[in-house]
């Protein structure tokens, strides 16, 4: 976190993020930072959304943390970054926004109840706001270029691997409340 500060004071003096931004030429070039310096990049150079959002990735992350424990939690980071690396070396195109996307749905899964303020007034369940961020993957997905569904793909694909039990046991759990229902109902009948 504390890099992404000097990344953005640093951007006043010259644009120092046009040197670390993934560039797949300049990396094939000998540029072998861009592999990773590519993550501490900010997403906005307006000071208070570098502090709302270092505050809230930092909440994330310690949720994150303490629920999963570090070496999971790290794990989890490391596979997200290296499913964007690789991402970023197949269609030549890599940005930590939906590293952090992934991040972000990884936290509202293990926490859907948790209650923000938007705008500091009007309180917000998480997993409203990740739903809308999962409107918009799908609408990325379905409407983007082939290089940015790769790289949605990829930060999707951490979730899944991370999540994979509490997805197939939802749907266990749907059919067979499903198959119950259909039980009942011809137990009625008869």
């Amino acid at each position: 976190m504390f890099l992404s500060d000097i990344v953005l004071v640093s951007q006043g003096v010259n644009p120092l993020s046009a040197v670390l931004a993934f560039d797949r030429s300049a990396l094939f070039a000998g540029q072998v930072w861009r592999l990773v310096s590519f993550i501490i990049i900010p997403v906005n150079s307006s000071i208070l959304f570098i502090i709302l959002s270092l505050y809230f990735y930092w909440l994330m992350g310690t949720a994150l943390e303490s629920e999963w424990g570090s070496f999971k939690f790290n794990i989890f980071y490391l596979f997200g970054v290296i499913g964007t690396i690789l991402a970023g070396l197949i269609t030549g195109y890599a940005v930590n926004t939906f590293l952090n996307m992934s991040l972000f749905l990884a936290f509202a899964l293990l926490y859907p109840d948790f209650q923000m303020r938007l705008f500091f007034l009007i309180p917000v369940k998480v997993k409203y706001l990740a739903y809308i961020e999962a409107a918009y993957l799908l609408f990325m997905l379905i409407f983007s270029s082939w290089q940015m569904k790769i790289v949605i793909f990829v930060s999707l694909l951490n979730i899944v691997l991370f999540f994979w039990t509490d997805f197939t046991g939802g749907i266990r759990r749907i059919l067979h409340k499903i198959k119950w229902r259909k039980n009942i109902r011809n137990i009625r009948w008869k």
